[in-house]
């Protein structure tokens, strides 16, 4: 990989700004972190600054979102890798029909053209979050917008958890990983939210590139029993071939050629922890932060394991159970 300005940059403002970067990381993650995923969607459409907003209001830890690049390579939020006609209007206000042009391939001029503000009442994709309220008129926004808009409000606590949107077994669908991890990362430091965000990804060929341009920001390393099967997604390599534990393998991976001073998260599908898991994670220094967690009583169970934190679309939901049950609230 050849050396540039922009590494040269990002390394000289990390370096001055290292140690408030990691003790801020490492604050918040002694607390427990409560984050929005998609910014909420089983409350507002999801992945919009209406959605984002209403987490804030709400007092959320992180507000959890993906990202992509458009055609003229703008960091967008965006978890599909095309327009999905579950929630996607075109300018005439008619649902799509089917799926839609990569976000790939369209300019952020020809993204704004669309509506992504309500659930297609047709789509069954929209039935477990029937109590969303619609905000018609929203577009997909950048990520410049939502740093924006979080400094427009003076909140100076939200954290973003990032998620690198790729398939590494549908390469033509999306960005290449550099061009997309520089992009997210030349966006962080403009914004100068390097403190406050974490990179997340199945894809662990981006994890380590941050590790590599951006070793201070904490990764969060996503796992699915599908992924785990397939080495093109952990860069790879094979824990059952390394013969290790998930949480194991996930450490080992986040610690070759990176520094090893940013805090390090494992992300599993919640169905697929176990309480012997957690403690194997945080033995070894792993944060554990399950997704996507919908229902109170799997809320319940994994509170019990002792996460460090959940992923849900309902963190109303969440936020009344750590209230229950005499935990601190995010501190807003």
């Amino acid at each position: 990989m050849t050396c540039s300005f922009f590494d040269s940059a990002w390394r000289t403002w990390a370096g001055r700004f290292g140690a408030f970067w990691l003790a801020t990381a490492l604050a918040s993650a002694n607390a427990f972190d409560l984050q929005a995923h998609r910014g909420g969607r089983g409350l507002a459409p999801e992945n919009t600054l209406a959605a984002f907003a209403h987490a804030m209001d709400l007092g959320v830890t992180t507000l959890e979102l993906d990202i992509g690049l458009s055609a003229d390579n703008v960091v967008v939020i965006s978890h599909d890798t095309a327009l999905n006609p579950d929630h996607t209007r075109d300018a005439s206000g008619a649902w799509l029909a089917a799926t839609g042009p990569k976000i790939r391939a369209l300019t952020l001029a020809e993204l704004q053209r669309y509506d992504v503000g309500r659930l297609n009442p047709a789509s069954d994709y929209g039935k477990p979050f029937a109590g969303q309220a619609p905000r018609d008129g929203e577009r997909v926004p950048t990520l410049a917008a939502l740093f924006d808009l979080v400094k427009a409000r003076g909140d100076t606590r939200v954290r973003f958890n990032i998620e690198t949107k790729i398939d590494p077994t549908r390469p033509d669908d999306t960005a290449a990983p550099e061009p997309m991890v520089r992009a997210l990362l030349a966006e962080i430091e403009r914004a100068g939210m390097g403190p406050r965000v974490t990179v997340q990804s199945f894809d662990w060929r981006t994890l380590a590139l941050v590790g590599q341009l951006a070793p201070q920001l904490p990764r969060a390393y996503l796992t699915s029993p599908r992924t785990l099967r397939d080495a093109r997604w952990t860069s790879g390599a094979s824990a059952a071939d390394q013969g290790l534990s998930t949480p194991r393998f996930v450490a080992s991976m986040a610690r070759a050629g990176a520094d090893g001073k940013a805090p390090v998260i494992w992300s599993p599908a919640f169905a697929d922890l176990s309480a012997a898991q957690v403690q194997d994670a945080h033995a070894i220094g792993l944060t554990v932060m399950p997704w996507t967690v919908n229902r109170r009583a799997d809320m319940a169970r994994l509170l019990d394991m002792g996460v460090d934190g959940l992923i849900t679309d309902f963190p109303d939901v969440l936020l009344a159970l750590m209230r229950e049950r005499g935990m601190t609230p995010p501190s807003r």
